[in-house]
């Protein structure tokens, strides 16, 4: 790629690129077929996990979701903003987010799990993360 490591992140032209919808690879891990998670506009790489590995509050909420509640923390089913951008885009509303009760925390902690789709009951897909956002992993069932 003739761009790779040549374009800052912050760069007017990365940013022109961006809007015009091209992908610019930072390096050459990507290039190279490296598993590193792809951060441009159109996709996002993000690992999978079983549910079954979850931590047992994970799946207990994963289950409530399932059943469409009732959620013990009132942000519970509030819309996702993906702001992060570690999600795959989508439209305003497509992400709900949930608490995974964190034991010993003395607030909602640093789990939840996001999932995305209508009805809220039936998600096309499920992310978990344990580090308030800065990661992701799909729920494979």
């Amino acid at each position: 790629m003739f761009f790779t490591g040549l374009v800052s992140s912050g760069s007017k032209l990365r940013r022109a690129m961006h809007k015009l919808g091209l992908a610019v690879v930072l390096g050459s891990g990507l290039a190279a077929g490296s598993t590193t998670q792809a951060r441009d506009s159109h996709q996002i790489v993000v690992e999978s996990v079983s549910l079954a590995v979850l931590p047992p509050e994970a799946r207990g909420t994963h289950r409530l979701i399932t059943q469409g509640g009732p959620y013990p923390y009132a942000k519970d089913g509030t819309v996702f903003g993906n702001r992060e951008r570690q999600l795959p885009p989508r439209l305003r509303g497509h992400y709900r987010e949930y608490t995974v009760k964190t034991p010993g925390a003395r607030d909602r902690g640093a789990r939840r799990i996001v999932c995305g789709g209508p009805p809220p009951d039936a998600p096309d897909s499920c992310f978990y993360t344990d580090n308030h956002y800065a990661s992701f992993r799909r729920i494979a069932p």
